[in-house]
């Protein structure tokens, strides 16, 4: 889809050139060109806007989506605050587990 963008500076560029081309009266085929080369921009630029407002988050506007990016930041650092929370938990259960386990050991291997 990149392509379609890329072509709108070139189509616009053809634009500018034929409408400026002869500064004196257009020939009827020069009209003919303009006319053409507008519409084929004006087409472009409709697929593309069409392209931009079907992707998710396209309706919203620049300040929408701004905010939207904004509140996903926050939850991933929520989420990396619980998830690191998580881990800590379970490195001191891990721990506690050994020490318990290394204590029944020991009881388990001492003589009566």
């Amino acid at each position: 889809m990149s392509s379609l963008y890329e072509s709108l500076i070139l189509k616009l560029a053809n634009v500018a050139d034929l409408a400026t081309q002869d500064q004196g009266t257009l020939t009827p085929q020069a009209k003919q060109a303009l006319v053409r080369s507008t519409k084929e921009f004006k087409d472009s630029l409709k697929e593309a806007n069409d392209y931009a407002i079907a992707l998710p988050g396209g309706e919203l506007s620049v300040e929408e989506q701004d905010e939207l990016v904004r509140m996903l930041e926050e939850l991933k650092e929520r989420k990396e605050r619980q998830l690191a929370a998580f881990v800590d938990k379970i490195g001191r259960i891990s721990s506690s587990q050994a020490t318990v386990k290394m204590e029944v050991d020991s009881t388990a291997s001492t003589p009566a």
